[in-house]
């Protein structure tokens, strides 16, 4: 053998034991990497972690239309159930604090009973009709601002008594044409 093939041989075994070295780490990252190769997108990972779930689970018998009807009743009992003990704990809660939770103000009036309002005439023109303006005054809930508005309604005045300027008390009644729900009761104070 001459020296260049002596020089070949000694750097074979050298060479083949760097290479294994060098490989040995290369060798385990593209197993590592391998796994996490396949980007998926969002839409794709959620529709294969649902079909996975959805092979775990075992499959039911379907149910008869009876079977619905009793799951759907004892649904909704439960709810209803649910929602009595939250409006029963709503309820001790606001006694507690003295004040009563979303308190809705007291009728009007009962069952059987009209309401009267007190306002002004502005309008005589047309037979046995008048039209009263009233007027109201309260208070704004949150800025506590005195707040005045009006809203007129057509009132059945059968013997034209009443004229433009006149203060009036009209009474609730029976739907009288398309616009008069109101009766003229009395007039309180006439104009001069």
């Amino acid at each position: 053998m001459t020296e260049t093939e002596n020089n070949e041989t000694e750097e074979t075994p050298a060479t083949t034991e760097a290479a294994a070295e060098a490989a040995a780490p290369e060798a385990a990252a593209p197993q590592a990497a391998a796994a996490p190769t396949e980007v998926l997108a969002p839409k794709e990972r959620r529709r294969r972690a649902r079909a996975a779930k959805a092979a775990q689970t075992k499959a039911r018998r379907p149910l008869t239309p009876e079977e619905r009807h009793a799951e759907r009743l004892a649904e909704r009992q439960r709810k209803a159930q649910a929602r009595r003990v939250e409006r029963t704990r709503a309820r001790e809660k606001s006694r507690a604090a003295g004040t009563r939770a979303e308190a809705t103000p007291p009728r009007e009036h009962g069952p059987g009973s009209q309401k009267t309002r007190q306002g002004v005439v502005v309008s005589d023109k047309a037979d046995k009709t008048i039209t009263v303006r009233i007027d109201v005054a309260r208070r704004h809930r949150r800025y506590e601002k005195i707040v005045r508005t009006s809203n007129t309604l057509h009132a059945h005045d059968e013997a034209n008594d009443a004229h433009i300027g006149d203060t009036v008390i009209v009474r609730e009644c029976r739907p009288m044409s398309r616009l008069k729900r109101w009766r003229l009761v009395q007039v309180v104070e006439r104009a001069e």
